[in-house]
């Protein structure tokens, strides 16, 4: 790490870390912390025996619309295991991302308790399970949105983590949360809440307005 003290009322110097020489957890902490707000993902996965595991993500986004395409950084164990997720996706090839609001998200914490595989995430959090319409994993009815994806490729970085790009096969939205004609999303209803660094959390309830400039907003007032 490179820094320089900067004295009261002196504009902030420039603090700089070369990735190359920093632990994996050193770079890990400076991503999470910098790269926010992440969106969370609650994914719900079935295993060989059908049975339901939940697990929340923050390494997650939407890549593309056309194809729809989804993406989940799933980490493995220490020991390079499988984590559940990433195991279950692999032998089934399908998944549901339900996105968590801020009235599920104690229930979502829940969800990421390291729970044995044959005890039931959602039951402990006191979501529901509601059966796929195209996929065999359920998705959350208290979830205000969720999408049914079938798995589209995966990556491996190395040992420890996974890449897996899933195609969103079908939607489920709460009424109110969807204009189904303008397909406008409610962003006050949809309520979502995201990752910062940390054990911190965010909300999107302070938004702005801020509307793409044009090349005439640029253009000499007496051109």
């Amino acid at each position: 790490m490179d820094a320089m003290s900067h004295a009261p009322g002196e504009p902030p110097h420039d603090v700089t870390f070369d990735f190359r020489v920093l632990s994996a957890r050193d770079k890990y902490k400076l991503m999470i912390g910098t790269v926010v707000p992440r969106p969370i993902a609650l994914v719900t996965t079935v295993d060989a025996n059908g049975r339901v595991n939940a697990a929340p993500f923050s390494f997650f986004n939407c890549l593309s619309a056309d194809p729809p395409i989804l993406a989940l950084g799933v980490e493995n164990h220490p020991d390079m295991r499988f984590k559940d997720t990433g195991l279950n996706i692999r032998l089934t090839e399908v998944f549901t991302v339900n996105i968590v609001s801020h009235a599920i998200a104690e229930a979502m914490h829940v969800c990421g308790v390291s729970f044995p595989p044959d005890r039931d995430e959602l039951q402990a959090a006191g979501l529901t399970a509601m059966p796929g319409k195209t996929v065999a994993s359920p998705w959350i009815k208290e979830a205000p949105a969720a999408f049914e994806c079938r798995r589209h490729l995966t990556l491996e970085l190395g040992k420890s983590r996974q890449i897996i790009l899933g195609e969103i096969l079908f939607a489920h939205y709460h009424s109110d949360v969807v204009d189904a004609d303008r397909l406008h999303i409610d962003p006050a209803k949809l309520d979502a809440i995201a990752r910062l660094g940390g054990n911190t959390c965010s909300t999107i309830r302070d938004r702005f307005d801020m509307p793409t400039p044009t090349v005439d907003d640029f253009r000499p007032a007496d051109a």
